[in-house]
């Protein structure tokens, strides 16, 4: 098996052989699997033998896309869900479960903001909100006994924020906790936050990675580096009926049967198992067959944005351009270090005018769709303080840039040039 990304998009995590030699692999359309005899039964059931039984716990098409993923962003194991909110909400959750709080930036997805701000502390799970989540000191600051995870997103968007990981991961881990973040934005072809220290990793597979807007998603990955026996979790040391065996009076925590890999499980059996936000098989396999071109596709939705970010910095009625793939951005250091294929194809500027100037460039294109999604193979066109962030209280919106007179884009596959007229006949129509 080849080690190079390209290869392992089309390759890793399957084997034809195990699956009738189907060339791609195929899409188990089954609720359940037979468990051939009772003595197998008991051994799946049990966790003692690897194999399937109900699609709400594993499904081999499911299967596959997990396997990919975690090779992908070089994690020990993943876990697919039915939606990337389901990612972020299972992962903090499973962190911080029991009464623990979470460090995070403002500048976050508007929904994940809600769920942190709002919906997560009536379930006793409570956000202490930083300004900057590169300033270690503001971070620090407000790491507390409880204090469980940090979580960020590797690339904000709509501003296009870079997340300094490393010493961000390094912080975390002197005071005993995780850092989680979104890596969405970036695919795992632009970046890879397992490699600079960041311990679980999540994803809308929606966007990027099924890459055609035709498919909801989500994904947990596990770097399988972190200590969850370290004192600050007691979910992972607490014995649980679900992986022990009464008969034999054997009883375990996830920490002791699991090792380093106890959140994935605990995400699998507790989350995916009981609060059931199951991945599709069908829209696995549309996953699949994304990941395939990820590469190709990215790269050039990259070198595209690049050149309508440069292009719109010159442009009549735009006043600010959010693009951190450009020269001369206050985080370009980080680009070298972290995104030598670049930050992405999601870029955002503002316009002079008010409320009817946006609208009337959103209402003028002809090629971007007005669509609240990122990633696809179309460019689209968005105005996050209404649509993406609506949900975010105004101060929040204001402080991460996110004004009335924002506009967001994703870069898709048409040609540059026709986009880039497109914009152009938009923008002089508004004014």
């Amino acid at each position: 098996m080849g080690t190079d990304f390209s290869t392992q998009t089309i390759h890793a995590g399957y084997d034809p052989i195990e699956h009738g030699h189907a060339a791609v692999p195929p899409i188990y359309a089954s609720a359940a699997f037979d468990l051939e005899n009772a003595l197998r039964g008991d051994a799946l059931a049990s966790g003692q033998a690897e194999g399937f039984e109900y699609s709400r716990v594993a499904n081999p098409t499911v299967d596959a896309l997990e396997q990919r993923l975690a090779v992908l962003e070089h994690g020990i194991g993943a876990v697919a869900v039915s939606s990337g909110m389901a990612a972020v909400t299972y992962a903090l959750m499973c962190a911080a479960e029991g009464g623990g709080r979470i460090i995070a930036p403002t500048n976050l997805y508007g929904a994940s903001v809600d769920a942190l701000g709002d919906f997560l502390p009536q379930f006793g799970i409570h956000t202490d909100f930083v300004s900057n989540i590169n300033d270690l000191d503001e971070v620090a600051s407000k790491i507390g006994p409880n204090t469980r995870a940090i979580f960020a997103e590797t690339v904000a968007n709509p501003s296009t924020t870079i997340l300094d990981v490393e010493p961000l991961a390094e912080l975390a881990h002197r005071h005993g906790i995780a850092l989680i973040v979104d890596n969405t934005v970036p695919t795992p072809y632009l970046f890879n936050p397992i490699l600079f220290g960041a311990d679980i990793v999540v994803h809308s597979t929606t966007k990027g990675i099924t890459g055609h807007g035709n498919a909801i998603g989500g994904a947990v990955i596990d770097g399988g580096h972190f200590d969850w026996a370290n004192g600050r979790f007691p979910q992972f040391t607490a014995r649980q009926q679900v992986i022990s065996d009464d008969r034999t009076d054997q009883w375990h925590s996830f920490a002791e049967k699991f090792g380093k890999a106890a959140f994935i499980k605990r995400i699998r059996i507790k989350y995916l198992r009981t609060f059931g936000a199951v991945a599709s098989p069908f829209n696995a396999y549309l996953s699949l067959i994304g990941l395939e071109t990820l590469p190709q596709r990215v790269a050039q939705q990259v070198a595209s944005a690049k050149a309508i970010a440069e292009h719109l910095s010159r442009s009549p009625h735009v006043i600010k351009v959010n693009y951190s793939g450009l020269g001369y951005t206050p985080q370009y250091e980080l680009i070298g270090k972290y995104f030598p294929r670049g930050v992405g194809q999601i870029l955002s500027f503002l316009v002079d005018g008010d409320a009817n100037n946006v609208r009337r460039i959103i209402d003028g294109t002809r090629l971007f769709s007005y669509v609240p999604n990122i990633g696809d193979a179309r460019s689209l066109i968005v105005d996050p303080a209404h649509i993406t962030h609506r949900e975010v209280p105004a101060e929040a919106r204001i402080a991460a840039g996110v004004s009335d007179n924002l506009i967001r884009l994703s870069i898709g596959l048409e040609s540059v040039h026709d986009l880039i007229a497109d914009l152009d006949q938009a923008i002089a129509a508004a004014y």
